[in-house]
């Protein structure tokens, strides 16, 4: 009885584990009929098989293509057998995929981020009006924000202005403006008080023990 065992590193490897040996077999025994009609019903049995296995499948777009492709796997595409949809080949599955395309944004200023060259160029979209300029002095003032992030030091309103001036593409500008953003220290403790709040706050989900 001891001599009957059979150890998994003894058999033969399987190429879809998910299903299970059995199906495995099934399979194999498929391959091994030499009537192709026998062939084609014992197919058919052990797509109903695997459909059983893999009920979650069933809310998949093509779930019949998509078992009988992996019928054809299980098979090593060897299995001879009449399918409702176009056989798979090796060379389509080990075939690899081709690269995505990232998107390759390099903007000039990083410290600024993608997010604010969007707001730029919906700014320009607008018409001329007080909710134009309302947003145009918001998205310069998170820019003087994004610069200190960065800089960690004072920036005069010049350089934001000239540099909103060149990323709207000299669509937008305020060097001439007597109005001056935020200040520099208002807004360094915004961001100091912001992250004091979020420090309290995960400090006080925590338990004290006594």
């Amino acid at each position: 009885m001891i001599d009957d065992l059979e150890y998994n590193t003894e058999r033969e490897q399987l190429i879809i584990p998910e299903y299970g040996r059995h199906l495995q077999k099934m399979v194999n025994y498929a391959k091994s009929l030499s009537d192709k009609e026998e062939r084609n019903k014992v197919a058919k049995s052990i797509i109903n098989v695997m459909g059983n296995l893999q009920p979650h499948l069933r809310d998949v777009p093509d779930f019949q293509h998509k078992l009988w492709d992996q019928l054809f796997i299980i098979s090593d595409f060897e299995l001879d057998v009449d399918s409702p949809y176009p056989k798979p080949s090796k060379e389509e599955l080990s075939e690899r995929p081709e690269p995505l395309k990232y998107p390759q944004n390099h903007p000039k200023y990083r410290f600024y981020g993608n997010n604010i060259k969007t707001m730029i160029d919906v700014a320009n979209t607008w018409e001329e009006g007080d909710m134009k300029e309302a947003l145009v002095y918001t998205i310069a003032n998170h820019m003087k924000k994004c610069f200190l992030n960065w800089n960690k030091d004072t920036v005069e309103d010049d350089v934001i202005f000239n540099h909103l001036y060149e990323l709207s593409d000299g669509k937008i500008n305020l060097k001439a403006t007597d109005e001056d953003l935020s200040d520099s220290s208002s807004l360094m403790r915004n961001k100091k008080r912001y992250s004091k709040k979020s420090h309290h706050k995960k400090n006080s989900n925590r338990r004290k023990r006594y």
